[in-house]
């Protein structure tokens, strides 16, 4: 198991086969999936699975499995995720975040947003980064205010049938000179 970056409370490692039954959960929880298509079998777990680790293969970055440093429990996963699907804005990288419902409210994916943010920058040299969700998913789009994102515009996700709830997106933005500032509990390296 490789870790690559923890703050005060999180450890962000690689993935390991014991926690698909923890992706699982995630992908199958429907407070965690409410604001996306549509929730996720098992079979479609393996497969984002599977595509997580290739993503770290190709670029070397990925979705982090993250777990709480004081438990070992994992909490869900936090990271980075090229663009793949045809839009205005691609190519791009976007960080994201899914976190079991029992972890909400502690502060959490703010804590981890900005410590990737601020991996991102200072050992991967990513330059800017992007962050989406539906403009119904109020939550979300508070994190991506709290760790320093700028609102560019709303979109029509074109993955998504125009005339489903979930069909406008908001976009966000950040570019390396503006997260310089964010600090996540001690965000250390550990490369």
């Amino acid at each position: 198991m490789k870790q690559y970056f923890e703050t005060q409370r999180l450890i962000f490692r690689s993935w390991q086969e014991e926690d698909i039954s923890y992706l699982a959960r995630l992908n199958s929880d429907d407070k965690v999936m409410e604001y996306f298509l549509k929730k996720l079998s098992y079979q479609e777990t393996i497969a984002l699975y599977n595509q997580i680790q290739e993503e770290f293969t190709i670029y070397g970055f990925g979705a982090y499995s993250v777990e709480e440093k004081e438990t070992g429990v994992f909490i869900g996963f936090v990271g980075l995720h090229n663009v793949t699907f045809e839009v205005d804005f691609a190519p791009a990288v976007e960080i994201l975040w899914r976190l079991l419902p029992e972890f909400w409210g502690k502060g959490y994916a703010t804590e981890a947003a900005i410590a990737c943010l601020n991996y991102a920058k200072e050992e991967l040299k990513l330059k800017e980064i992007v962050s989406f969700t539906s403009l119904l998913y109020k939550r979300s789009e508070h994190v991506m205010q709290k760790i320093g994102m700028t609102r560019i515009k709303e979109f029509n996700h074109p993955l998504v049938e125009p005339e489903h709830p979930l069909y406008r997106h908001i976009l966000y933005k950040i570019v390396s000179v503006s997260y310089t500032h964010l600090r996540a509990h001690e965000t250390r390296s550990n490369l």
